[in-house]
């Protein structure tokens, strides 16, 4: 398991990419920069609950999403729990405590990127810090969608670039990255 120090909780407050709240505008965003080429259909990663609920409603079906039923340590709001619970999709259920990043949920992240369907990881803790193996694990021309609170959504491009962003950050949790990078299937090393 990997967690969250201390000295790393600042470099999560500033977004990894541009921050929305319309979902259409950034599915929009998403198609031109994935190019309108067959990645138009390079799969979406959806990072919470409400992210997940929105870009349902605007009509795209994330390729992984990842839920616990929370939004700002709050329960999510009767509708998108319900609109989220009858989503017609496969279903994995791991346990991840906050602030951290399990075994279970690296490996259901791996599983679910190369299912080829959609799938909906649901945790029994907190997701928060998904965002960063979703990034480091999904293909190029990819693209995570995750909340900023009390902002929006946020939209990174999975590229080269971002990755090694991201990857960076994975890096410096604590815990061994080498085997959180084993559970999520040896991705982009």
């Amino acid at each position: 398991m990997l967690t969250l120090p201390d000295s790393l909780r600042d470099a999560f407050k500033d977004p990894l990419g541009p921050v929305t709240t319309d979902a259409e505008e950034l599915l929009a965003a998403a198609a031109k920069t994935r190019g309108e080429r067959i990645e138009r259909d390079a799969p979406i990663v959806a990072v919470g609950d409400v992210v997940t609920y929105h870009l349902r409603e605007a009509g795209r079906v994330p390729g992984v999403a990842i839920v616990d039923g929370r939004t700002e340590r709050e329960a999510v709001r009767p509708e998108i729990e319900t609109a989220i619970a009858a989503a017609d999709v496969r279903r994995i259920a791991v346990e991840n405590p906050p602030a951290s990043l399990s075994v279970d949920l690296l490996s259901a992240l791996g599983d679910a990127l190369s299912a080829g369907e959609p799938v909906m990881i649901e945790v029994d803790g907190e997701e928060d810090l998904a965002t960063l193996p979703a990034i480091v694990a999904a293909p190029d021309g990819a693209t995570v969608v995750y909340g900023q609170p009390g902002e929006g959504m946020v939209r990174v491009a999975v590229t080269p670039e971002s990755r090694a962003e991201a990857r960076n950050l994975f890096e410096a949790l604590d815990g061994d990255t080498d085997a959180a990078y084993d559970a999520l299937g040896g991705a982009n090393r």
